[in-house]
């Protein structure tokens, strides 16, 4: 990935952070354009003026309710592209492009196990699927998720969020601090499986190997846990923040950290940041999910 200065963003960037303001046309055409400099500070103006709808943080859920297991066993996965943290809308997956495990090593493919669901939110129901995990040997199981790149019609681009998610067998560290090679991929530097509530939670931002500097990074927690059996969204714990989404800014390394402030299932996304850029001729925000467990200390 190439360097720029400080704060200096492509007319590629400047014409997708339009398009996701929700500013007119003609504004979203200059912004991209040659008066890129001049128009984006009208752009940033406007955007004060003008009466947007709410937007809500899409996440793209790999949700498992038992993330540290003592004995084998196939655990359910729930695959939900979802807003959580407000328990809002769901939208309609596609099949997924590819999902698998990493344990010590070695992969396993896990797209023969799933299955369509429907599954109901609080506000509406949408297309998802269900998969199994097949827990044999003690180690790490590092998730990973490719999704179909999803149709944000409201904005006019695709959203891929890459997703990892964690589940750890007797206790025997192995995989989970190891990169997978992905588009775009988060790397944690705590251990995702047993994060303590009140403690940081530290991470770095990867594309195509490379760090990256000043990701936004959107970060959630998945409310309203879902009822694995009747494939529903299950009560709310929490309600989202009064401020809505939550962001942190990775540093000029690409690292980033966040204080986690209960116990809970939650999730990271650096938004835009993998090396697809487009998507049938049109923009794709390839992002970087990953999710974690954090626990009550107890004792």
């Amino acid at each position: 990935m190439g360097q720029k200065e400080k704060g200096q963003r492509t007319s590629a960037e400047l014409g997708e952070a339009a398009a996701r303001s929700g500013l007119p046309a003609p504004v979203r055409c200059l912004v991209a354009g040659p008066l890129a400099g001049l128009a984006a500070g009208l752009a940033a103006g406007l955007a004060g003026l003008l009466i947007a709808p709410p937007a809500w943080a899409h996440f793209q859920l790999l949700y498992s309710p038992r993330t540290n297991v003592s004995a084998p066993q196939e655990l359910p996965l729930k695959l939900i592209f979802w807003h959580p943290y407000s328990n809002g809308p769901a939208m309609d997956m596609g099949t997924p492009l590819s999902l698998y495990a990493i344990n010590r090593g070695e992969k396993i493919d896990l797209m023969e196990s799933l299955s369509p669901v429907t599954f109901e939110g609080a506000e509406n129901s949408a297309a998802a699927f269900e998969a199994r995990l097949p827990v044999r040997r003690a180690g790490d199981y590092v998730l990973a998720l490719e999704p179909a790149p999803y149709f944000e019609e409201s904005e006019d681009i695709y959203i891929q969020q890459l997703t990892k998610a964690y589940v750890n067998h007797a206790q025997l560290p192995s995989d989970w601090s190891q990169p997978l090679g992905l588009a775009a991929e988060i790397l944690p530097l705590v251990k995702p499986t047993n994060v303590l509530a009140g403690s940081n939670f530290r991470g770095r931002v990867m594309a195509g190997g490379r760090p990256v500097a000043g990701a936004e990074i959107e970060v959630e927690l998945i409310a309203a846990p879902p009822d694995m059996a009747n494939n529903k969204a299950g009560p709310a714990l929490r309600s989202e923040p009064p401020g809505g989404a939550i962001v942190v800014l990775s540093d000029e390394a690409g690292y980033f950290s966040f204080g986690i402030p209960h116990a809970g299932t939650w999730g990271f996304a650096a938004l835009g940041v993998g090396t697809q850029k487009t998507f049938n001729n049109k923009p794709l925000s390839q992002d970087a999910v990953i999710w974690i467990t954090a626990y009550d200390a107890n004792y």
